[in-house]
């Protein structure tokens, strides 16, 4: 026996996709070329970051686990939410614990998943569906810093943002997402988020540079989904993976660097990317947080913190926010 599954996929105006795809080549035709690292998340890209999250140096999956393992009793106990919403579905243990918690204390009705991947979503929300039959799943295809409210009126929930995904916005955004998160919420609500800490630059670095390269895979291959999705003509073996901790921002930043001198080119639009060897396209920055830090992006966002959660090594930090007024 199954729980029920219902699949939403966001429908946004018609122009959408023309309008998306100038504003990516906008930012890469820009004095500091990037890409927004929501392109990372093709199902090659979440299949190499599924792989990311088991390798030796990348901590933050296995830390943010134990962590969750240790305090869902006590976190349950203090939301005492009926609905389980997490931003960027998976149906992996730090999910499934947090749904046992709950479920184990007779409140459990539904869950909410929210990501970017169609298929990724679909085969996250039948298997937790298959697992967690009394529950009602419903999965929402969207940008969730975009298209939260998508999500509409539930009970009392928990909004989940696990993985240090977080840091991805960029410290000027982060204030305004947060605020769309509250607008979502009502006052029992509360908003889980994982962070990963500031700590040892050689930890940090290692982290984006493994050994076996997967991470340099999953980096270059945000240029075949622009490849995919717009028509763009990058050779992604041409860009070496480069990812370096930036102290002064409190950042690792992940670029890609050309090994050579090309222009790249997409249709419909007469400008083109020129780049010499050495040249750098920002792919992603990956903001690392104190506890001093993260809460002075709460201000005026409607959203206060209610309990801050460390591993004994201090890697990893689960912050929960509730409604109400920063002091």
């Amino acid at each position: 026996m199954s729980g029920r599954v219902e699949i939403h996929r966001h429908r946004v105006a018609e122009d959408a996709d023309s309008r998306e795809a100038r504003e990516v080549w906008d930012a890469l035709c820009s004095p500091a070329p990037a890409i927004d690292p929501r392109f990372f998340y093709d199902d090659r890209g979440s299949e190499l970051f599924e792989r990311i999250t088991g390798l030796d140096e990348y901590y933050q999956t296995r830390t943010e686990l134990a962590l969750l393992e240790a305090i869902a009793g006590e976190l349950v106990d203090r939301a005492r939410p009926r609905e389980l919403v997490e931003l960027g579905s998976g149906a992996g243990r730090k999910v499934r614990l947090l749904l046992d918690a709950i479920r184990d204390r007779g409140l459990l009705t539904s869950c909410v998943m929210f990501d970017i991947n169609a298929s990724f979503l679909e085969g996250s929300c039948r298997r937790l569906a298959a697992d967690f039959p009394e529950m009602m799943v419903r999965g929402i295809q969207g940008d969730f810093t975009r298209d939260l409210a998508a999500i509409g009126v539930g009970p009392s929930r928990l909004f989940i943002l696990l993985a240090g995904t977080i840091g991805n916005l960029h410290p000027d955004r982060l204030p305004g997402f947060l605020r769309v998160v509250r607008g979502a919420m009502v006052a029992d609500d509360r908003f889980l988020v994982g962070l990963d800490l500031v700590k040892d630059r050689g930890v940090l670095e290692a982290a984006y540079n493994d050994a076996d390269g997967v991470t340099a895979a999953f980096n270059r291959n945000i240029l075949a989904v622009l490849n995919s999705r717009f028509g763009t003509d990058f050779d992604p073996d041409a860009f070496d993976h480069v990812a370096v901790w930036d102290g002064d921002r409190q950042w690792i930043e992940m670029r890609l660097m050309a090994r050579r001198s090309m222009t790249v080119r997409r249709p419909d639009d007469d400008r083109r990317l020129e780049l010499d060897a050495g040249d750098e396209i920002r792919t992603e920055i990956s903001c690392k947080f104190t506890r001093s830090s993260f809460a002075r992006h709460l201000a005026g966002t409607g959203l206060v913190l209610d309990r801050w959660w460390t591993d004994p090594g201090r890697l990893f930090a689960l912050a929960l926010l509730q409604p109400g007024e920063h002091p």
